[in-house]
């Protein structure tokens, strides 16, 4: 089941920053602000269960 919940960490990290690339490339930075943090947190979370 680690491997599972630590795959899925990295699917959306990987989600969330194809997202952030979209919302600023369409100028909303608001929302671009967000999904960054989501990405940044759901890719560490990722490394810390791999550690």
């Amino acid at each position: 089941m680690d491997v599972v919940i630590t795959y899925l960490c990295f699917i959306v990290a990987g989600f969330a920053a194809g997202g952030t690339w979209s919302m600023w490339k369409a100028r909303n930075t608001l929302f671009a602000g967000v999904l960054l943090a989501l990405t940044v947190l759901a890719a560490v979370a990722g490394i810390v269960r791999l550690l």
